[in-house]
Formats: structure tokens, sequence, C-alpha cells
């Protein structure tokens, strides 16, 4: 894998928001490891809770953005619950600012 292509995938999934917080989930940090062999295209990510109700939904929306990308010929997306999700570590400065954490 090359790191132009998980900069790309990372670049596609940076659109695609948690509905109930609007804020990207490349800045929550909810896309835990990105796997590229040969157009295949795993992505490893969490929920802000395992009882999130869009998690179908996100998971439709990832899959959706690596479809879009030219070279991905088998995306999936793996949902992960170790490490557990944690703002306070996981999230961007500016997502920390959003959320009220800095």
């Amino acid at each position: 894998m090359s790191s132009l292509q998980e900069d790309v995938v990372r670049e596609h999934l940076k659109t695609i928001y948690d509905p109930e917080l609007g804020i990207s989930i490349i800045d929550l940090g909810l896309v835990y490891g990105i796997d590229i062999k040969d157009g295949d295209v795993t992505v490893r990510m969490t929920l802000t809770s395992p009882a999130c109700p869009l998690g179908g939904v996100i998971q439709a929306q990832v899959h959706q953005a690596l479809t879009k990308i030219p070279w991905v010929k088998n995306p999936s997306v793996q949902l992960v619950w170790s490490p557990r999700w944690d703002p306070t570590t996981m999230c961007s400065e500016d997502a920390k600012m959003e959320l009220g954490i800095l």
C-alpha cells in the first residue's frame, strides 16, 4: 500500500460526517486503519457507541465513498470495538474544540 493511496481513501472518508455530532469520521478518530492490497480496501473503524442507532448508515456511507475511488475493486468496512473510542485522545484538535473538550 502506498501512503498516497491511503491519503486518497482518507480524503474520501473525510466527507462522511457523524449525523449526530456533525463532525467527520476522520476528525472524530473513528477510523482505526485502512488496509489496501491490489484494489481491495478494508476500512477498520468504530462508532461513537456500540448502540449507535445510525451505525448502519455510516457504514453504508463509508462503503459508498470507497466505491467512488476508481482503483478500488473490493471495498469493505470492518467494525471493531477495541480499543474503545475515546474523544479525548482520538479526535483531532478541531473536533475536540467543536465538542468542547479543549
